[in-house]
């Protein structure tokens, strides 16, 4: 129960960091481009957020056991990958929750500068600028998460293997 408790105020800490250097970078990047670079900056952060899905549903569908064969031929990447299944639920949490839910969260606070700025720049109504916006942004997110979900179930083992590779890279020899 103790364990469970230190990693419900681990997420919550992660989640509010997180939050902070996202959104923070994300306003001040608001401030200082152009709606073209906003809408590139949005993109980018919806696409972290179907990307870090697409991680999490991977860990929880993914098999072990190619994984472990992958390990004993030692290929680089493979223990990283078999240590994101044996800790699935948090690596899932952590993607699915709080990255993917920040970058839902980020992506909105970005869409309402988008909407003032296209708005004012064109001079177009900010209640319908506000629908289109939103309903643009809530297409791509939650269109793609869908896609991407397909996509991560039928190649939960290559996608968490790629992650491993990737964390291996990042792990002192």
């Amino acid at each position: 129960m103790k364990s469970n408790v230190n990693w419900i105020y681990k997420v919550f800490l992660l989640s509010f960091i997180l939050s902070i250097v996202f959104s923070g970078i994300s306003t001040i990047m608001a401030d200082k481009f152009n709606t073209i670079i906003l809408v590139i900056i949005t993109i980018l952060v919806i696409a972290i957020g179907i990307i870090f899905d697409m991680i999490g549903v991977a860990v929880l569908t993914s098999n072990e056991a190619s994984l472990h064969a992958k390990a004993s031929k030692k290929l680089k990447g493979a223990k990283e990958a078999i240590s994101l299944l044996k800790n699935a639920t948090k690596v899932s949490s952590v993607c699915n929750d709080v990255i993917g839910d920040i970058c839902g969260i980020v992506s909105g606070s970005l869409g309402a500068v988008l909407t003032l700025a296209i708005a004012n720049y064109f001079n177009f109504s900010a209640t319908i600028t506000t629908i289109i916006v939103t309903a643009v942004i809530s297409a791509l997110t939650v269109g793609c998460k869908a896609i991407f979900k397909g996509v991560a179930t039928k190649n939960s083992d290559a996608i968490v293997f790629t992650v491993g590779k990737i964390l291996s890279i990042f792990k002192k020899q």
